[in-house]
């Protein structure tokens, strides 16, 4: 089978995760890497074995040979690039979130779908072992319907402060949120109905970070599901694991718990302190990607080559995005709003 030539837009740490796992990937070759800092673009085109760099996306889709592109960008310029992307007939792989505008969102819809290009958001908590496993199990229905759901997922202060360039044009919100709601979704298979919302704002601002720190969203699902979602990054750098993610679901007739931060399954200590390694969602095993982070990846790959439906719909992506505008909706509001955008 002919390999899948694929185009790299984002040179950062993620972007350069995507070139790894599609070298590894015996149907996919890298053509090409675009980053706006030439010199960054360059490094990691050494680094990793690309042989052409690009500083402009446009150039890049009009010159690169290639049949698919990994928008790996900051959140907020998704849009741009993927109906570049789709104008030029170039199947695409998007970083979560789709995009942090109602406008955006549906105008990506339109030009994906009307160019008939194969799109997929990196919503890659449905690769998750115990997230996909409990969808395997409440899927079976015999446990009966959702009743109620809890779910937190958090990081480490390090993400918001060192680890993003970004983080005060963004919000905890798109980059965990997105993650959240959209495994609610998914678990439940349902859509949400009403949603309240609260933030807490002030330990980031102190330290120059204009953003909130973390929130607090109840959900009322189309079915009459009850849901708690809490994110933040301001989790102290101190927290055994980089992310703190616990799961619950009460069912009819059962229930579910997820814990894959204090998971009991690798610990290392010493006088200082106790380290929780990540061995979920990204690491490595002789040398190769490992973890249900980069599985996602592969999956994009594997449903190109097969023709087979991405388990991330562009539908779901944009309803998980719009959903999240919600949430800002009612902070700003101080009430409760009905979820009436979606698709």
């Amino acid at each position: 089978m002919e390999k899948i030539k694929i185009a790299v837009i984002g040179a950062g740490t993620w972007g350069q995760t995507h070139v790894s796992i599609y070298n590894e990937h015996p149907l996919a070759e890298v053509t090409a890497i675009c980053d706006k800092n030439k010199a960054a673009a360059e490094a990691a085109a050494a680094k990793l074995g690309v042989e052409r760099v690009y500083t402009d996306y446009n150039e890049m889709l009009k010159y690169a040979p290639c049949d698919a592109v990994a928008i790996v960008t900051p959140d907020f310029l998704h849009a741009d690039i993927s109906i570049a992307c789709a104008k030029a007939g170039k199947h695409m792989l998007i970083e979560k979130p789709l995009a942090t505008t109602e406008r955006d969102v549906f105008a990506m819809c339109e030009a994906i779908e009307k160019s008939g290009v194969r799109a997929m958001v990196d919503l890659h908590n449905r690769w998750n072992p115990p997230f996909n496993t409990a969808k395997q199990i409440i899927s079976t229905g015999k446990y009966g319907k959702p009743c109620s759901a809890y779910f937190r997922l958090n990081d480490r202060r390090w993400v918001a402060t060192d680890m993003l360039s970004w983080t005060a044009r963004s919000s905890i919100l798109w980059f965990l949120g997105s993650h959240s709601m959209d495994t609610l979704r998914w678990l439940s298979n349902d859509e949400p109905a009403e949603i309240f919302a609260m933030k807490h704002e002030g330990v980031l601002r102190d330290v120059g970070i204009d953003t909130v720190d973390c929130y607090q969203t109840a959900i009322r699902f189309r079915s009459g599901m009850i849901a708690q979602m809490e994110n933040s990054w301001i989790v102290p750098n101190g927290n055994g694991n980089i992310n703190d993610m616990k799961f619950n679901m009460i069912l009819e007739r059962g229930k579910v718990d997820v814990d894959t931060s204090s998971h009991n399954m690798l610990e290392f200590s010493d006088d200082e302190k106790t380290i929780v390694p990540d061995v979920l969602v990204q690491n490595f095993v002789f040398g190769q990607c490992k973890g249900f982070a980069y599985e996602s990846i592969r999956s994009f790959v594997d449903c190109l080559a097969t023709g087979d439906e991405f388990h991330v719909s562009l539908k779901d992506a944009a309803n998980t995005s719009l959903a999240i505008l919600k949430i800002f909706e009612s902070v700003e509001k101080g009430k409760s709003v009905a979820v009436d955008n979606l698709i």
